[in-house]
């Protein structure tokens, strides 16, 4: 027999309802409150300053400074330190939505938790951009040894000497949003979609790859500490815990909705069977006596006859033969 849904479990999933053109406006909407929020949070610059060079020593006294090998590696060699621009500059935006995108056509039961996780560790994210503006590496005066590569290869890309922002935009972007590194925490939610949804050992390989590369230009380029990458991972952990509350709200905010707008509240469709009907073959319903349609069971009482009139049997009883 032919498997049918049962109806009412699409909208019980809470995925079915999930449609491009909501979701389109709403990750802009995201993504510009993400984008201002670094540009509210600038803070002091001495501040910014202080906080980057006290991670540094930090960092020297647990001895966890690769920042120094990885960046004049990448100093000292173009054909390490241009792609390596690139991978900063670009694909922070390239790889983060095109896994929303491929979750949603491909892996819809999975979209929606995925989709808020991201959002949660983002906003988590913006907290830490406000309660402590850092100074990343390239920007310390020379004395402390680091070589800002966005800026020695600015002929080699699209981007300006000052920033990973197209030329001419670098007064646009907050220069001291480094702690925590979203670059890091980004690519971390990139390779866990890839591990847990890929399907392929190619897809694996690339969720463990991807996040790992990351970690390095982000220091190799001199755009973040080894702690601003550790804490962009602990952000995302945050995010991750606080998902099933941010989806619980978001259902709840909904039905609160629905229940005020009558338009908002999901309909079954014109054509669709009552609930409390069964539905048995080709659309004929039953009723709860019957056991094939239109044939009801047969109330006899003693000394009644089964081809009784439906005037004696009742109106509901089926007409005799003839």
């Amino acid at each position: 027999m032919p498997q049918t849904e049962t109806p009412g479990t699409e909208a019980a999933s809470g995925t079915a309802r999930l449609r491009w053109w909501t979701e389109l406006p709403l990750l802009v909407l995201v993504y510009l409150c993400y984008s201002a929020g670094r540009l509210l949070a600038r803070g002091d610059v001495s501040t910014a300053v202080d906080h980057g060079l006290a991670i540094l020593r930090v960092e020297k006294l647990l001895y966890l400074n690769a920042e120094h090998p990885l960046n004049r590696l990448f100093t000292a060699h173009a054909w390490i330190g241009v792609p390596a621009d690139f991978w900063y500059a670009s694909l922070h935006y390239l790889v983060t939505p095109a896994i929303l995108v491929w979750l949603f056509r491909s892996r819809t039961l999975h979209y929606r938790a995925a989709r808020t996780w991201l959002m949660a560790s983002t906003s988590v994210g913006l907290i830490g951009f406000s309660l402590m503006p850092t100074c990343p590496p390239r920007l310390l005066s020379a004395g402390h040894g680091f070589v800002d590569t966005m800026a020695q290869y600015s002929s080699y890309g699209w981007w300006g000497g000052e920033a990973s922002a197209p030329r001419g935009m670098g007064g646009m972007t907050n220069q001291y949003a480094a702690m925590p590194s979203l670059h890091v925490g980004w690519a971390l939610w990139c390779g866990v979609m890839l591990w847990r949804h890929g399907g392929t050992r190619l897809a694996k390989t690339a969720g463990v790859v991807y996040p790992l590369v990351t970690t390095l230009v982000v220091m190799g380029t001199a755009n973040h500490y080894f702690l601003d990458a550790a804490a962009g991972a602990a952000v995302m952990g945050v995010g991750l815990l606080l998902t099933p509350w941010a989806m619980r709200t978001a259902d709840r905010a909904r039905a609160w909705f629905a229940s005020r707008v009558p338009a908002l509240a999901p309909a079954l469709p014109a054509d669709s069977p009552a609930p409390s009907a069964s539905v048995v073959s080709g659309g004929c319903q039953t009723s709860p006596g019957e056991r094939i349609p239109r044939q009801r069971e047969s109330r006899l009482r003693p000394g009644v006859e089964p081809d009784v009139s439906p005037s004696d049997a009742g109106e509901g009883a089926p007409a005799a033969a003839r």
